[in-house]
């Protein structure tokens, strides 16, 4: 689905986990909970017929800092792993996977300030034959 915060779209894959909602803004996942009830959660998730394919690319839809980084170049990671602590908004946010595979690229460092939309990590998909 799409959303606009600040007069900016962004495309957003939203998941129901449970008590949780599993929200994928430009590569980078949020667990999210809620007061309350969404509804039409069914008919949001459903749309298209088919699972979107996740990217490994690992991007922040808006400005903050590092934290921390808890990967290594070439490291192998498991989806829903916790990769990096991003504060951004006043918000410390754990960072997780998006899919399992290799790290085969860091372009960031704990302490770094970083801008929206800057690639910070790329994970290459386990059945990858790159």
């Amino acid at each position: 689905m799409k959303i606009n915060v600040d007069n900016e779209d962004f495309e957003v894959f939203i998941e129901r986990n449970g008590d949780t909602w599993i929200v994928e803004i430009e590569g980078v996942s949020f667990n999210v909970r809620t007061e309350g009830s969404l509804s039409n959660s069914k008919q949001s998730r459903k749309r298209g017929g088919s699972k979107r394919k996740l990217s490994g690319k690992i991007s922040s839809s808006i400005p903050g800092k590092i934290v921390s980084l808890n990967v290594s170049l070439d490291q192998i990671v498991e989806q829903g792993q916790v990769i990096m602590i991003l504060e951004a908004m006043k918000m410390q946010n754990e960072i997780q996977a998006p899919i399992s595979g290799k790290v085969v690229e860091i372009n960031c460092e704990s302490g770094d300030s970083i801008e929206a939309n800057m690639p910070l990590i790329v994970i290459q998909p386990k059945d990858s034959k790159d």
